[in-house]
């Protein structure tokens, strides 16, 4: 299985923001415990890519560590070298998805008209983030997939634990879920690890008790 069906089947992926060294290691240990498979560290955040490095580096064969907020194929470049397995990008730049192919790893560009879409498409990406999803509603990746069949989506930005069924029942393959799971700032003692590690469970329950019961479906 490569990275781009990975990430498919992990369906949850967390968006880390303004973790740093003290507890960037935590915060993936109960993530991967939760159910988690994959995980997107921003690359705003002070010191990224040695926090990449790191959290790659200690999960390796347990988490797929990518970089989120790339803006740019320079970014994109350290973000690789540092040992990021997918990018991640709120914006579409179509010279950024060249470059992260040229490493031969998944880019998924941020977009929300269908032209950006197509245009995204065009570039190679293989999956695009509707971003910011929570502004235009599940109803609109469903309108979108009605013309543009073919197309595989992440959905991310204002998305929880009580609608995220709905974006997966309209069509997306994949959620982003930023600070309604991981907010770096807020986690202090071994309680609020537990306690990440159990609401983990609850998205990764969630999303895995919709697909069987789609498949039953079908």
């Amino acid at each position: 299985m490569n990275t781009a069906e990975r990430l498919k089947q992990a369906r949850v992926i967390p968006v880390i923001r303004q973790a740093d060294e003290t507890n960037i290691l935590k915060i993936a240990e109960a993530l991967a415990n939760g159910g988690i498979q994959a995980i997107e560290i921003t690359a705003e955040t002070k010191d990224a890519a040695k926090l990449i490095r790191k959290t790659a580096d200690a999960f390796e064969g347990k988490l797929l560590v990518g970089a989120g907020t790339v803006l740019d194929p320079e970014t994109a470049r350290e973000m690789i070298t540092a040992g990021a397995a997918f990018v991640v990008a709120p914006t579409l730049n179509v010279k950024t998805i060249e470059l992260v192919h040229r490493y031969g790893l998944p880019c998924i560009p941020g977009v929300l008209t269908p032209t950006e879409i197509q245009t995204a498409l065009e570039a190679g990406a293989g999956t695009v983030k509707i971003f910011p999803a929570g502004t235009v509603g599940p109803s609109y990746i469903k309108n979108v997939l009605g013309p543009l069949p073919q197309v595989s989506i992440m959905a991310t930005g204002g998305i929880h634990l009580d609608n995220m069924e709905e974006y997966f029942a309209n069509g997306a393959e994949i959620v982003g879920i930023g600070s309604q799971l991981v907010k770096a700032s807020a986690l202090n003692t071994d309680s609020d690890y537990q306690a990440l590690q159990e609401k983990a469970e609850m998205y990764v329950d969630r999303a895995q008790q919709f697909h069987e019961q789609l498949s039953l479906h079908v």
